[in-house]
């Protein structure tokens, strides 16, 4: 039986007296790639928002390895290995792709630091090409390449992935997938959070449906890529 790395039960979130998330539950577990899909606004970046701290749920409960994730900073949870890629992807555009790397590396006090860069640059030799160029002079596609590396640099159990495709050209979103899939091959735990529905259940063995801040559906990747609602809703069929 597989281990549960990642748990949430009734998870409520609310902006002011507005509830984004209504008392949702899922989980993800070891060696998985489970997607959680939706429409633009359904809840899905502010449920990982709550899951990593970012946020303070309104009800609910969030277990990371087996221990309640309630009062630990996001820090904490990424020195614990629960690691999200956000939407936007969030780099530090003054700084170099070297210094965006290091900074994923910054609550590791281990001596593999260079090593797994190494690792990083491998997976994406464009950044390799261009290592001491800063940021902010970056493609989207290659921004969104730089914020995955630095998430690898902190050694993910758990890698959460928001939105990784938005915005980007056809060929970039391909590469992206497959840099997707090649992470997961070597191991990572994935929850990739995907308006691209049909990528994003293509790749995964389980999923989520989320509408208006409920989970509508889950099962199989398979199952949910075959339900005629939702190839109606999500596939434009």
């Amino acid at each position: 039986m597989l281990k549960t790395l990642l748990k949430v039960s009734g998870l409520q979130v609310a902006y002011g007296g507005i509830k984004a998330v209504k008392g949702i539950s899922f989980e993800v577990s070891q060696g998985e790639l489970v997607c959680l899909i939706g429409a633009n606004g359904a809840g899905k970046s502010t449920t990982l928002k709550a899951v990593t701290g970012t946020l303070k749920p309104a009800a609910g409960l969030v277990e990371f390895m087996g221990q309640s994730t309630t009062g630990r900073g996001p820090w904490e949870l990424v020195q614990q290995g629960l690691v999200m890629v956000p939407e936007g992807r969030g780099t530090f555009t003054r700084m170099s792709i070297t210094e965006n790397l290091m900074m994923g590396a910054f609550v590791r006090k281990d001596a593999e630091v260079l090593t797994d860069m190494d690792k990083v640059f491998e997976t994406f030799p464009r950044l390799k090409e261009r290592r001491n160029q800063l940021a902010g002079t970056l493609s989207g596609g290659e921004q969104q390449m730089l914020a995955m590396g630095r998430a690898l640099m902190a050694r993910p159990r758990v890698l959460l992935l928001d939105e990784p495709s938005m915005g980007l050209s056809p060929i970039m979103v391909d590469k992206i997938f497959e840099v997707i899939q090649d992470i997961h091959s070597r191991g990572t735990t994935v929850l990739l959070v995907e308006q691209n529905a049909s990528r994003a259940l293509a790749l995964a063995s389980r999923g989520y449906v989320m509408e208006s801040g409920e989970m509508a559906m889950t099962g199989p990747a398979a199952e949910l890529l075959r339900d005629p609602k939702v190839r109606a809703a999500y596939l434009g069929e």
